[in-house]
């Protein structure tokens, strides 16, 4: 199946930005130094993070670990829980910039998918490789279920379904041809005509649709709860407040916080996504993509019955410049995507222009429910997703002495996947890689991203290609 959607738009950088860099391979090189990169740590307003729990204290004095954990996300959390369930002798910690979930992790639209993102909707060669991925991020979804009972708190998960909707006529044959291959190949995913697609939003705007039975929903802050509470449960120490700005690659590691204070451990792991080349590492591998959220208020009976979002499936279009809807559990709903942003050298300060891009959302909230025209956000924001170049994720250990740790590249797939890459890093950090040995994500990179300014030109180039694609 060929579609564009936001996935694609980092392809087109390649193109341009590294062709650029290879006519001027010694400006690349020496661009890093050219360019120093600012640590910047904006606060987290969004919607969700009402319900992150309370925030722990700073590191106070040094320390020693086993494992240190940089970064209290959900692959930070879940990196963090699991080394300490497999080995409780362990001694691990968890240093967090802000709070945890301040990140993506507490930011994103809330949908569970399968797959990954470069997998997603997309036909691959290797039906049985993709079958068990499927089969692994599905199960993920279930596992995050099992997480949040144990630990009492509702993390409001709801795996009842998601929804790829078609945005034109051009894609419904190429959706039907999947789903049909999807169906023949063993995969659950189901193609819905207009009339049952509409039936199940409420709008007649699309003219078809792709269901992912295993898909989902939840709320973020509340699985950020979730994991944290579930992490200090297991004897992990977690300090917030807790910046570390350098890491001297050493036997035993050594980590300095920006109050001054050392760290000394035999294992790090870098679970800090799209800020990771802020502490000067795997800057060739992700770009740090704005992308924007807005909220309503709660809506009354007659307005749902009015938009008639019966299914209360989530779902996302089919555009370059993807737009995905959720309805929460008291009956917000939530529309994120449209136009994305890059700043210059992976800059992370909210663009001065974003009112633009949060009335494009309610133009858009507006279009596909016309009962909902002129209503107003009553929160919106704005989080950083780690795009690759070539969509697809990464983890694995680097390092002069193999022990640092990454997983990053998660595209706009990480509420599900950096879980799963969590599982995954401790067992690395175990000794036990064989066990995912099969997975095409392991101890790779992405495609190599050019540095400055080849970064900055090519994403550019690439957004106004699939801008002009999106307006016919």
């Amino acid at each position: 199946m060929t579609s564009y959607s936001r996935r694609k738009f980092l392809r087109t950088s390649a193109v341009t930005g590294a062709g650029a860099a290879a006519l001027a391979a010694s400006v690349n090189a020496i661009s890093p130094y050219i360019y120093p990169e600012s640590f910047d740590f904006e606060q987290n307003h969004s919607h969700w993070s009402k319900a992150l729990p309370s925030i722990n204290r700073a590191l106070q004095t040094d320390l020693s670990a086993d494992v240190t954990v940089i970064g209290g996300g959900f692959t930070g959390l879940s990196t963090a829980l699991f080394c300490k369930q497999q080995n409780p002798a362990l001694r691990v910690a968890l240093l967090e910039a802000q709070r945890c979930g301040n990140g993506a992790s507490g930011r994103n639209g809330a949908m569970l998918l399968t797959l990954t993102d470069e997998r997603y909707m997309e036909w691959q060669d290797d039906v049985a490789l993709n079958r068990r991925i499927y089969d692994l991020t599905a199960d993920n979804i279930r596992r995050l279920q099992k997480l949040a009972a144990d630990t009492g708190i509702d993390a409001e998960i709801d795996q009842r379904g998601a929804l790829q909707v078609c945005n034109d006529s051009d894609y419904v044959e190429s959706a039907r041809q999947f789903a049909e291959r999807a169906r023949n190949s063993g995969f659950p995913i189901e193609y819905w005509d207009k009339n049952k697609t509409a039936e199940a939003l409420g709008t007649r705007l699309y003219e078809g649709s792709l269901f992912d039975p295993n898909g989902g929903q939840l709320h973020p802050g509340k699985l950020i709860a979730v994991f944290k509470r579930a992490t200090e449960s297991a004897g992990v120490d977690i300090y917030e407040q807790t910046p570390v700005i350098h890491i001297e690659d050493a036997l035993p590691i050594r980590l300095l916080t920006r109050d001054g204070h050392e760290i000394r451990t035999t294992s790090v792991v870098l679970a800090t996504n799209a800020y990771t080349s802020k502490l000067g590492y795997l800057r060739r591998a992700v770009t740090p993509i704005f992308d924007y959220v807005g909220i309503t208020a709660p809506l009354d009976k007659d307005q749902l019955d009015r938009i008639g979002w019966r299914s209360r499936l989530p779902f996302n279009d089919s555009r370059t410049e993807v737009f995905y809807l959720g309805l929460t559990a008291d009956n917000r709903i939530h529309i994120g995507g449209g136009p994305v942003d890059y700043l210059f050298n992976n800059g992370l300060r909210e663009p001065l222009d974003a009112a633009r891009r949060y009335q494009a959302l309610q133009l858009e909230l507006g279009r596909i429910f016309p009962p909902l025209s002129g209503i107003r956000f009553e929160t919106q924001w704005s989080g950083i997703v780690d795009m690759s170049l070539d969509q697809t994720p990464a983890v694995g250990v680097t390092g002069k002495n193999k022990n640092l740790y990454y997983a990053l590249g998660f595209s706009g797939h990480g509420v599900t996947l950096s879980s799963v890459f969590g599982r995954i890093l401790a067992d690395l950090i175990q000794g036990k890689s064989s066990a995912w040995e099969w997975l095409p994500y392991l101890n790779r990179l992405p495609a190599y991203i050019p540095n400055e300014p080849f970064r900055w030109l090519g994403v550019q180039l690439a957004l106004s290609y699939y801008r002009l694609r999106d307006s016919k």
